[in-house]
């Protein structure tokens, strides 16, 4: 999806009946993939892998029967209500046009490889744009604050809520002196107010950050599918989602095709990859101030250097 042309006047946001509307079936759908992952627990499932293995490892990148089930499930539905309306999903090779007004972004299972080994973080994310812009969310978590399954739901203008319970913007604790950050592998945050994890799915984490149990969350390399739904629903909690163009670190406004790709074809959202933060607004200041200094490696390796030729 590329930018608007300057000339062109930025197209209104839905009203809100048509967003509560599109939410409803979001959400419907996000408990179908849920109920659908759910009923393979306990049977054997068929596993594939998407690249090649290189020597002496395995393949990393598997895909199961299990998304497939649910990515044709979410399609024919979607189909049947909203025919007009474009998709884009991890196992379907499409490319909206341009001009689509109103792109959905699925996420069969994220965590597929939590999800086949048996490791209970997993989840399936519905995301709906307008003209680029996140406006509705359904994130179907195998767990969530509440310690049970169930899906987040949101809409733009529009409050985060938890299987129809109001989400408290974080647990309602006291004395919690380090809070939690995912980020990438699980790597060490070079902040000293939180702690890292990583789930397996980013689709989680960004559920997380809005829940409160996350208080940022670092992508450098996201999927459209991974994180579209997750953004709105940030938002809808009160926090930020921040991505990093040519001028830093700049807020989110839409998602838009890059300028050019590898393939011989126009660029189109699906191609959409930036690094994105997302989090309250005092953890994202504080990451963005620890990305300015230098990892502690080469610190260490600097003042080492400094010894020797004092």
């Amino acid at each position: 999806m590329t930018a608007l042309p300057d000339a062109t006047p930025e197209p209104p946001l839905p009203s809100e009946e048509e967003l509560i509307e599109i939410e409803t079936h979001a959400l419907e759908l996000a408990r179908l993939a849920g109920a659908e992952i759910v009923s393979t627990l306990e049977r054997e499932i068929t596993v594939e892998y998407k690249d090649q293995a290189k020597p002496g490892f395995a393949p990393t990148n598997p895909v199961s029967e299990v998304d497939h089930a649910v990515e044709d499930l979410v399609r024919a539905r979607l189909a049947e209500r909203f025919p007009a309306h474009a998709l884009v999903a991890e196992e379907l090779e499409s490319h909206p046009l341009s001009d689509a007004g109103y792109v959905w972004a699925v996420d069969p299972v994220d965590g597929t490889t939590n999800f086949v080994n048996g490791f209970p973080l997993f989840a399936a994310s519905i995301g709906v744009l307008h003209y680029g812009r996140p406006v509705v969310g359904a994130i179907w978590c195998s767990t969530g604050h509440e310690l049970r399954p169930g899906v987040y739901h949101a809409h733009h203008g529009g409050a985060l809520t938890f299987e129809g319970h109001a989400v408290p913007p974080r647990r309602p604790s006291s004395g919690v002196a380090r809070r939690l950050s995912a980020a990438p592998g699980g790597a060490p945050n070079r902040s000293r107010n939180w702690d890292t994890r990583n789930t397996g799915s980013a689709a989680i984490e960004c559920a997380f950050v809005a829940a409160g149990i996350f208080a940022s969350a670092t992508f450098w390399s996201p999927s459209i599918w991974d994180i579209a739904a997750g953004v709105t629903l940030v938002r809808a909690a009160g926090s930020e989602a921040l991505v990093r163009g040519p001028d830093g670190w700049q807020p989110l406004e839409r998602f838009e095709a890059p300028a050019r790709v590898k393939e011989d074809r126009a660029p189109s959202v699906r191609d959409w990859r930036l690094p994105l933060l997302l989090g309250t607004p005092e953890a994202l200041a504080e990451l963005r101030q620890s990305m300015r200094k230098p990892p502690l490696r080469s610190r260490l390796t600097a003042a080492t250097r400094r010894m020797l030729h004092r």
